[in-house]
C-alpha cells in the first residue's frame, strides 16, 4: 500500500479567457491519482481548442511522486508536447517536481496555471530540470550492474537508439566497400539522405509508418526510371519554355527556363506520392487518414520531404556523379574523377535539406492545407507550387551569379521549410 497522501495541492488557472487576464479559478485539487491537461476533451484538465489551438492533444501530466510507497509530492511531465511546457518560463524536456508558486504554462503563449500546495512534504525535491527525486543506494542489483535490462523502452524512445544502430551498420558497410566506388557512393549517400530526413522528420515531430515513407521515395524514383518522365519532359519542355537558353544569356533568361524546366516540372514530378496517398486516404476512416494517408500539412510536409529524398537519390547517382566521373575519366585518372564524384555527391545530397527536400516539403505543406481548407483549395495549391517552384528555380539559376547568393537562396528555402512545419504545428491533430 503507498503511504496516504500529507499535502492538499490544487492547481488554479490564470487568465483563462485571454480578454480577462485577472481571472483566476481552482481547476482540480490534485490527488494520488495523474491528471492530464490538453485540448483532448477527456483530459482532466481539458483546455478550450478555439482559444489555445497550439496545446498539443495530451500536452501534459501532473503525476505524484511515490518512494519506496512513501509520498514525496508531485511532478510535471511534458507528453512530448509540440510547441513545449513551460515552467516559471523555462522550458521543460521531461519531468520537474512542483513547489509551492511554480506556475506552468501549455506553449509559450498558452494557457498558464499556477501550483500551490497547503503543506510541506516530509522530503525536499531537488529543484533542477529534468532531475527526480534520487534515493540512496542500499543494495546491488542486476539491472544496477546491467542497466541495458531495466531501460529497454527508454532506449528506443530516449536515447535514440534506432539512429545510432544504423549509422554503425553504415560505417561498416563503408568500409566492406572501399575500393568499390559505386557501393560506396550509394552507402554514403543514403546513410546523407536518411539522416537529412531524421532531422526534418525529428522537426515535424508527427508518427508516420516507416513503410509510407520509403514507399514515397521509391515511387519518386521509379518515375524517373519510368517513361512517365519523357511525358513530363516532353510537356516542360517543348510545349512550354523549360529549355535552358544557349549562347549569351541573362539571368532572366535562365530563371525563366529554370522555373518551368525545374521549378514546375520536378515540384509536380515529386508531389505525386502526395496526391497519391490523399487520393488513397479518402477511401479510410479519419484515424487511418491521419495514420497512412493525407489530412493536414505535416502529412505532406513528411511525404514531400521523402519522395524528394528518392528524386535526389536518382538524380544524383544516376545522373550527377556517372556524367562528372566519365568526363573526366576521357582526360584524367579514374582515381581523381571518383574523388571528383564523390565530393560533388556529398554537397547535393546532404543540401538537399535546403534544396529538393525544402521545396517539396514546403508545397507538401500546401497540399495538406489545402485538404483542410477545401473551399479555398485551388487557390493554395496554385500559390504552394508557384512559391516552391521558384524557390527550386532561384537556387538553379543562382550559380551563375555567385555561391553567396547560392547560399542566401538555399538559407531562405530552409527557412520557408521550417516556417511551414512551425505553422503545421499551431493546428495539427497529431497526439
Amino acid at each position: 500500500m503507498y503511504d496516504r497522501l500529507t499535502s492538499i495541492a490544487f492547481l488554479k488557472q490564470i487568465s483563462a479567457d485571454p480578454q480577462n487576464h485577472d481571472r483566476s479559478e481552482i481547476v482540480v485539487p490534485l490527488g494520488d491519482r495523474s491528471i492530464t491537461l490538453g485540448r483532448d476533451p477527456i483530459c482532466e484538465v481539458a483546455i478550450d481548442i478555439n482559444i489555445y489551438g497550439s496545446v498539443s492533444r495530451r500536452h501534459a501530466e501532473i503525476r505524484p511522486i511515490f518512494v519506496r510507497q512513501k509520498f514525496e509530492g508531485w511532478e510535471i511531465c511534458d507528453l512530448d508536447s509540440a510547441n513545449g511546457t513551460f515552467i516559471n518560463d523555462r522550458r521543460l524536456y521531461s519531468c520537474y517536481p512542483l513547489k509551492h508558486g511554480d506556475r506552468i504554462q501549455l506553449t509559450k503563449d498558452g494557457p498558464q496555471f499556477v501550483f500551490e500546495q497547503e503543506a510541506s512534504p516530509e522530503t525536499t525535491l531537488e529543484t533542477n530540470y529534468n532531475l527526480r527525486p534520487r534515493s540512496q543506494i542500499t543494495s546491488i542489483t542486476l539491472t544496477k550492474l546491467l542497466p541495458i535490462f531495466s531501460k529497454g523502452n527508454d532506449l528506443w524512445e530516449k536515447a535514440y537508439l534506432l539512429p545510432g544502430i544504423l549509422t554503425v551498420f553504415f560505417v561498416v558497410m563503408m568500409f566492406a566497400f572501399l575500393g568499390q566506388p559505386q557501393l560506396f557512393n550509394l552507402t554514403i549517400s543514403v546513410y546523407i539522405s536518411l539522416a537529412a530526413y531524421y532531422f526534418v522528420y525529428q522537426l515535424c515531430g508527427k508518427n508516420k509508418p516507416w513503410w509510407v515513407i520509403l514507399g514515397s521515395a521509391i515511387f519518386t524514383a521509379a518515375i524517373l526510371r519510368s517513361p512517365i518522365l519523357n511525358i513530363f519532359l516532353w510537356f516542360f519542355y517543348k510545349v512550354l519554355p523549360g529549355t535552358a537558353p544557349t549562347g549569351q544569356v541573362s539571368f532572366i533568361n535562365v530563371l525563366i527556363a529554370m522555373f518551368f524546366g525545374a521549378g514546375l516540372m520536378e515540384e509536380l514530378l515529386k508531389a505525386l506520392p502526395v496526391f497519391a496517398l490523399w487520393f488513397m486516404g479518402l477511401r479510410l476512416g479519419k484515424k487511418w487518414r491521419s495514420r497512412f494517408g493525407i489530412s493536414e500539412p505535416l502529412d505532406g510536409i513528411l511525404i514531400g520531404a521523402a519522395s524528394a529524398v528518392g528524386f535526389t537519390l536518382t538524380e544524383t547517382l544516376g545522373l550527377y556523379v556517372p556524367s562528372i566521373v566519365q568526363s573526366i575519366s576521357q582526360t584524367g585518372s579514374s582515381e581523381i574523377a571518383e574523388l571528383t564524384g564523390l565530393q560533388l555527391l556529398i554537397p547535393r545530397v546532404l543540401g538537399s535539406v535546403a534544396g529538393h527536400m525544402a521545396y517539396s516539403g514546403y508545397f507538401g505543406y500546401f497540399i495538406g492545407l489545402s485538404i483542410m481548407k477545401p473551399s479555398l483549395r485551388w487557390q493554395i495549391l496554385t500559390i504552394g507550387y508557384l512559391s516552391s517552384a521558384l524557390l527550386h528555380a532561384l537556387w538553379n539559376t543562382s550559380a551563375l551569379v555567385s555561391f553567396w547568393l547560392l547560399a542566401i537562396v538555399g538559407g531562405l528555402s530552409y527557412a520557408f521549410l521550417v516556417a511551414a512545419i512551425l505553422k503545421a504545428h499551431s493546428f495539427s491533430s497529431k497526439v
